[in-house]
């Protein structure tokens, strides 16, 4: 299992107006603008335009169009806030069970957003999705392509799930789950399973996948006959879950975690929002929490 990392601040150097700025008057493509929103891929929201959905001043917008500051953009009728602030955010959020990771819900449940603080401009983003009865680490970004570029597949970044299974499980069944076996959409493993205590048929383990396909964990452990009865992500890359943090409560990340967050989307870093000094507070004392969490693992699986 991995180990938290820590980095040095690096702070974004600021650029000054060049001969760059002509291409950037021109605006940018209203697909990647929508994409970067954490609206959808750049092919579905180019699916969107040509279906007529998403509006430009009014105007149905068409394949090629450019959106300049100051436009108006609607999807569905709905304004957009789609110019992006100087600084950027990233949000730790604990989900609990019993919340489902989109916008609205047409069976009202409680939703991931409902929690998080509001902001002034732009909106959160979330990184993935967990099902409605999993909980943990669950991360939300005011920048859609470091959204974009945290979930997918070629930056293989680690998912690290504290799982109960309900089952006879031996040390043949543990092979198969880390050689792979074959699910309904292909092949799948755990790159990694450490034991992590009970007996009998109720046992826990730390698993580890690269990718988040949907309810990938329980599909894997339902393979050899077993039922996941509680499933928990409790790291998403370099980024623990702070024991501290409870579920339902959010933590904001700063500038020298977000760094680490960057790095891992294989995108150069970027300023962070300063932090108020009880939120300041708040995540020191949740960051001493995580890290005494994050040894006792290490030692355990050591």
């Amino acid at each position: 299992m991995k180990t938290p990392q820590n980095s040095e601040p690096t702070m974004v150097k600021k650029t000054t107006r060049s001969a760059d700025s002509d291409v950037e008057d021109k605006g940018q493509k209203l697909q990647k603008v929508l994409a970067n929103l954490g609206c959808g891929s750049r092919r579905k929201m180019e699916g969107w335009i040509e279906e007529g959905r998403v509006t430009l001043d009014g105007t149905v917008a068409r394949l090629g169009d450019r959106v300049r500051s100051g436009q108006s953009v609607k999807l569905d009728g709905k304004p957009i806030e789609w110019e992006e602030a100087e600084q950027v955010r990233v949000l730790l959020y604990h989900k609990p069970v019993r919340e489902v990771c989109s916008r609205s819900d047409p069976e009202n449940r409680k939703t991931v957003f409902e929690r998080l603080p509001k902001l002034k401009q732009g909106r959160w983003i979330s990184v993935g999705r967990l099902d409605f009865n999993t909980s943990g680490v669950l991360l939300f970004t005011t920048d859609g392509a470091l959204a974009n570029a945290l979930m997918h597949p070629s930056n293989a970044i680690e998912r690290e799930y504290l799982v109960r299974v309900m089952g006879r499980v031996d040390d043949a069944m543990l092979e198969r789950l880390q050689l792979g076996v074959e699910l309904d959409d292909g092949p799948a493993r755990f790159s990694d399973i450490q034991e992590g205590g009970g007996d009998g048929i109720n046992r826990f383990f730390y698993v580890v996948l690269m990718e988040g396909r949907n309810r990938e964990v329980r599909r894997l452990w339902e393979s050899q006959g077993c039922t996941v009865s509680r499933l928990k992500r409790v790291r998403y890359g370099e980024v623990f879950l702070p024991s501290k943090l409870k579920k339902g409560q959010w933590l904001e990340l700063p500038q020298r975690d977000v760094d680490v967050v960057y790095q891992m989307a294989g995108l150069p870093g970027r300023d962070t929002a300063p932090l108020s000094k009880k939120d300041q507070e708040r995540r020191e004392r949740f960051a001493k929490k995580g890290q005494r969490a994050a040894g006792r693992r290490n030692r355990r699986s050591g």
